[in-house]
């Protein structure tokens, strides 16, 4: 699902009744990527002036050309020497990392066993796939079960650029606290889709730098909310989130296309959102308390 991003906007929701959803898998407890909080953060003041006054991160001004409805799926563009050798460094970092909680991937996927559908209508995971994915409701948390795209977005690096993925966009819906774009392949963060009248995310406590618990087979990784895409699309996440999930990287030969569960927690915010110590501190405390109320 390699489209544009878009600022989140105000829409309506409705309930429709609970539907039955895969059981939950068997799993161990998680690794994930290490991390260094705010890697690649720091840039000269005179570039992007002083902070924001304020907590929340806001959807950032469209920098440079936005992915449209129509751009190619994963893995539709032919790979350049460069972007082959780049693509196989990525994949050989997909492996195990450091811990990033005790909340194991099989007590919070015994908790999202049942649906109860908060979004008016379904979701496709790729432009040319049926819409079969619902945003379900839990106490304290929404969530959803869909594939992994990688989201290459944001700040140029080694992996995530424009000549390793021809879709790269230099923008993400939400910024730093220095005001640059997120680093997608250092920051594990999430994608949302825009409010439209199937879902509005923001009513439902879910914006950016709101706290997730992205869960692949035996793995947990906390992530940020850090971008958002087209309104009828789920199932995207940054190149690092990948990585720490122990799922291929590389932004054009990348991802899974199925078993994946997003649990985004309500009303939480990680600030700055860069800060991916404190989206972990935050995430497992939340997770907890998700496993011990639903």
């Amino acid at each position: 699902m390699r489209v544009p991003t878009l600022t989140l906007a105000a829409a309506g929701v409705a309930l429709i009744a609970p539907a039955t959803l895969p059981g939950a898998a068997a799993a161990l407890p998680p690794g994930a990527r290490p991390a260094v909080p705010g890697e690649g953060a720091t840039v000269a003041a005179s570039a992007v002036g002083p902070p924001p006054a304020h907590r929340r991160d806001v959807p950032a001004a469209a920098a440079g050309p936005r992915r449209t409805a129509t751009a190619p799926s994963r893995g539709g563009a032919p790979a350049t020497p460069r972007r082959a050798a780049a693509e196989t460094a990525g994949a050989a970092e997909a492996a195990p990392g450091h811990a990033e909680g005790t909340v194991t991937a099989a007590d919070l996927l015994a908790k999202v066993g049942t649906c109860a559908e908060i979004s008016d209508g379904r979701y496709r995971t790729d432009e040319d796939s049926p819409a079969t994915v619902p945003v379900c409701g839990a106490q304290g948390a929404v969530f959803w079960k869909a594939d992994l795209d990688i989201d290459c977005d944001g700040r140029a690096s080694a992996h995530c650029n424009s000549e390793a993925d021809p879709l790269y966009s230099p923008s993400t819906a939400y910024r730093q606290s220095d005001g640059q774009p997120l680093n997608a392949e250092t920051l594990p963060y999430i994608v949302v889709p825009a409010a439209s009248p199937r879902w509005d995310p923001g009513a439902h406590g879910v914006r950016g730098g709101s706290v997730a618990a992205v869960v692949y087979q035996d793995r947990v990784q906390y992530a940020v909310v850090g971008d958002t895409g087209p309104s009828d699309l789920i199932g995207e996440a940054s190149y690092a989130t990948a990585q720490g999930l122990g799922i291929r990287p590389g932004p054009s030969v990348g991802g899974v296309p199925s078993g994946v569960t997003y649990i985004v927690f309500k009303d939480s915010e990680v600030y700055p959102i860069e800060d991916h110590d404190e989206a972990v501190a935050t995430g497992e405390r939340l997770a907890r308390q998700f496993v011990t109320a639903n």
